[in-house]
């Protein structure tokens, strides 16, 4: 699926007040500022979506003061699509804005077939970035992540092969994401010896998926690396989209997701009292579980995704109101504790 230029779909020229009202976060010691809301394109970006509908989602994000675009390597689907889609919306779109943009890709889950499109060896971390360059057109990101920890390839290669990678000049940044606490302390101490910037620690992070809490949040304090938060939403969970039940094209209704209709109807009553405290804060749901997240110092940005343009503009209204009394914090842990 590629933009047809002889669409109606006119030359974009951004929003010269996008960084007015965007809050940014430094990412631990970096020097990386990061949004406060980032976007991810896991969702709606691959050659199954349309891509107008995803060119308008990126601009309204640059439009926004969103900076920072997330991708990996088997994002779509299927697989690269949703670097290729990307690549091409950037060349027509955001070419002119690339020192303005944050942009990162990962590797370490299934790829291509054989023992080398897979996990953390240094043959699949440096092939696999040299094929997502070529997909979006660029000549370097901005961070690359190893995506998940291997537990059969030495710690010293994986990170031996994104200190090269920085060298080679093909990333600025590295980071991890998916470690524990143990295995995220033993990566820094690795990078820091080899003077390479480790400065994200990519996380699900969400009031119904709090495990950074015990010891992770911590530990990247401890090492000065920020966290960016990814499902904090957990899968639509904590949107006002199943307060009344399951709507029938919902993700949970639908098969093949990472969302079921038991785990919903097991959160429902919580979902729904939550709910009840974000309206008494002015916000909706969603926007209220952002900014709970946000309220964490360690966390440099929050990762969304979204299925259209309205639905990013709903999101990032979240910014309006991150402060929390001390009662609503308590009931909220009362609620999801």
């Amino acid at each position: 699926m590629q933009i047809n230029d002889k669409s109606e779909v006119k030359s974009y020229l951004a929003n010269s007040t996008r960084y007015q009202s965007m809050t940014f976060r430094r990412s631990g010691n970096s020097g990386a500022l990061l949004p406060a809301i980032s976007l991810g394109l896991w969702h709606n970006f691959g050659f199954v979506d349309n891509i107008q509908n995803g060119r308008e989602i990126l601009r309204t994000a640059f439009d926004l003061g969103i900076t920072h675009f997330d991708l990996a390597n088997n994002y779509g689907p299927p697989y690269g699509s949703a670097e290729e889609n990307f690549g091409t919306i950037f060349k027509n779109d955001f070419k002119s804005y690339r020192d303005e943009l944050f942009i990162a890709s990962k590797a370490g889950f299934d790829m291509w077939p054989g023992p080398y499109g897979n996990w953390g060896s240094r043959k699949y971390l440096i092939a696999s970035l040299d094929q997502s360059l070529k997909r979006m057109g660029l000549d370097y990101v901005d961070i690359f992540y190893h995506h998940r920890p291997d537990p059969h390839t030495p710690l010293e290669e994986t990170m031996g092969a994104l200190a090269d990678i920085v060298r080679q000049g093909k990333a600025l940044y590295v980071g991890i994401s998916n470690y524990a606490p143990k295995e995220t302390q033993e990566a820094a101490v690795i990078l820091k010896r080899l003077n390479v910037p480790f400065i994200l620690h990519q996380a699900r992070y969400s009031m119904f998926d709090r495990w950074i809490e015990d010891g992770l949040l911590d530990t990247l304090e401890q090492i000065g690396v920020g966290c960016i938060a990814f499902s904090p939403l957990a899968q639509g969970m904590l949107t006002d989209k199943y307060i009344s039940g399951i709507p029938e094209n919902s993700r949970a209704a639908k098969t093949l997701t990472y969302l079921d209709t038991d785990t919903v109807k097991s959160n429902l009553v919580k979902i729904q009292k939550l709910n009840e405290i974000a309206k008494a804060r002015g916000q909706k749901l969603q926007q209220m579980a952002i900014a709970w997240i946000l309220r964490q110092k360690q966390v440099a940005s929050v990762l969304v995704g979204a299925s259209s343009a309205n639905q990013l503009k709903d999101n990032v209204e979240a910014l309006n109101n991150l402060s929390f009394s001390k009662e609503e914090l308590t009931e909220i842990e009362k609620i999801i504790a």
